[in-house]
């Protein structure tokens, strides 16, 4: 395999094997509606293989962070129909990762809402908020029915997204958001049907991911983990219990034939990536750059070795719209400004440069 070859993920027919990883940017204001700026900044990236969105809340409750896009109302719909029309315009594929944010937010972050979890435990650290550093608060421990209703605003984002035009999802269940923190025992401490083992602790994930399917088709649907990855208390940190808890979740997602597994993880080669892609058996969109860039060289050999069958690369897509132009060719790349990266405009959002001929 090559990383510059086409590839087939569910219904996704990809021109090569890069993908746009989720980036949080903060741009779309206070509506949540994609705007001008996002229009451009996805449509300029089209030549990756696959964009995958900044994570997009599915319900108010939900949102992380001021600024981040939604897909609750109309006008969003709306919005996201124009980034859909505007990346396919320049031969493109984008799905939107369907995010909710779990405990990791404010109420002075999602509109003085309570803040949800699977337990009442509060992260250490502060959020981001309108009024400067906040203490994460305590979260409302949700109900089994309250579960349900979460599920199905995951469910009509999905189908919002679809109706916009996008050409998929991709479910957040990593990164010590929502989904993640039912799969880690450091943030899920029930002792009903949604804790305890390693399986009841996957279970509202799987039933999350089901019902997605059930909605728009597992061909256009794909999941993010993140295990191990240690991020906003999320805590995994006994192999043996991660193994058994995403075993179970993929055991059971793997009847469904979803699109893509994408696994963010330092080691995508490794013996726990590998095997939880194997418990898959599906495409794997590999991803080890939280906390470090991903290179070419990086990317170029998880593919020839058949360790993954794209990878989603972060920071070097963010400065080079035209990434892929420039690794094909061995040129040289834009280097990101970490100081633009959150925040309203377009300085380090739509003016990094494309390679001039």
């Amino acid at each position: 395999m090559d990383l510059f070859t086409p590839v087939t993920l569910g219904d996704l027919e990809l021109a090569n094997r890069v993908a746009m990883a989720p980036l949080t940017r903060m741009r779309a204001g206070a509506s949540g509606v994609p705007n001008d700026l996002l229009v451009e900044h996805y449509a300029q990236r089209a030549s990756l293989g696959l964009i995958v969105t900044e994570g997009t809340y599915p319900r108010y409750e939900s949102q992380a962070f001021v600024g981040q896009p939604g897909m609750v109302t109309e006008e969003q719909q709306a919005g996201w129909a124009r980034v859909a029309e505007a990346v396919h315009a320049r031969g493109g594929k984008i799905v939107m990762q369907v995010m909710h944010g779990g405990r990791v937010t404010h109420p002075d972050v999602n509109g003085g809402r309570r803040v949800e979890a699977p337990s009442a435990i509060a992260i250490q650290g502060e959020s981001h908020t309108e009024k400067g550093m906040q203490p994460y608060p305590v979260p409302h421990a949700l109900t089994g029915a309250e579960a349900q209703e979460i599920k199905a605003d995951f469910v009509a984002a999905s189908r919002r997204a679809i109706a916009a035009g996008l050409d998929g999802v991709e479910v957040h269940g990593a990164n010590g958001y929502l989904l993640h923190e039912f799969l880690s025992p450091a943030s899920n401490q029930r002792t009903d049907e949604y804790g305890g083992s390693p399986e009841a602790r996957a279970r509202f994930v799987v039933e999350v991911v089901t019902a997605v399917v059930e909605a728009v088709g597992a061909g256009r649907v794909g999941l993010r983990i993140s295990p191990e990855n240690n991020i906003q208390d999320a805590l995994e940190t006994d192999r043996a219990d991660v193994l058994a808890t995403y075993g179970a979740l993929l055991d059971q997602l793997r009847p469904l034939g979803l699109a893509y597994l994408s696994v963010l993880h330092a080691d995508p080669a490794g013996d726990l990536v590998q095997e939880l892609r194997r418990r898959f058996a599906g495409p794997l969109m590999a991803n080890s750059g939280f906390g470090r860039v991903t290179t070419r060289a990086e990317a170029v050999q998880l593919v020839e070795d058949a360790h993954a069958d794209l990878v989603a690369v972060g920071r070097a897509a963010l400065a080079n719209p035209d990434l892929v132009e420039r690794w094909r060719g061995e040129h040289p790349e834009n280097e990101p400004d970490q100081a633009t990266f959150y925040g309203p405009g377009a300085v380090g959002y739509t003016d990094y440069p494309f390679r001039s001929a």
